[in-house]
């Protein structure tokens, strides 16, 4: 089994890349809190289509945030002929657990289906 959920606050502001006609994919980073440590742990996180729109709307760095997805490995070759690696977070469902900055309310949930991924 391949499942992952973490909750944070966005360390970055989210990315938004257009991979073609209705296909779009938000990068961002999220800290998540070590328990018992003042230390954070940092997980680069993609949302694909339907949610890197709305991600892109509505998060910015700062924002707290609960992710359930998948861990994705990938490796490649540098430039320079290194071999490199990383692990990144697939999203299935984002909920938005603080207003955006300056608006009141309470915690706003967006979930999603990550179609397509």
């Amino acid at each position: 089994m391949n499942s992952v959920v973490l909750t944070g606050n966005l360390a970055t502001d989210v990315e938004v890349k257009e991979l073609g006609e209705d296909r779009q994919v938000a990068n961002f980073v999220l800290a998540v809190d070590r328990l018992g440590s003042e230390e954070a742990d940092f997980f680069r996180v993609a949302a694909w289509n339907k949610q890197a729109e709305l991600c892109g709307r509505f998060l910015a760095k700062g924002r707290r945030i609960g992710v359930d997805g998948r861990l994705r490995s990938s490796s490649w070759e540098d430039g320079d002929g290194n071999k490199r690696s990383a692990v990144e977070v697939v999203a299935h469902h984002v909920e938005f657990l603080s207003p955006p900055q300056g608006a009141g309310g309470s915690a706003q949930e967006v979930p999603f289906e990550a179609a397509g991924v």
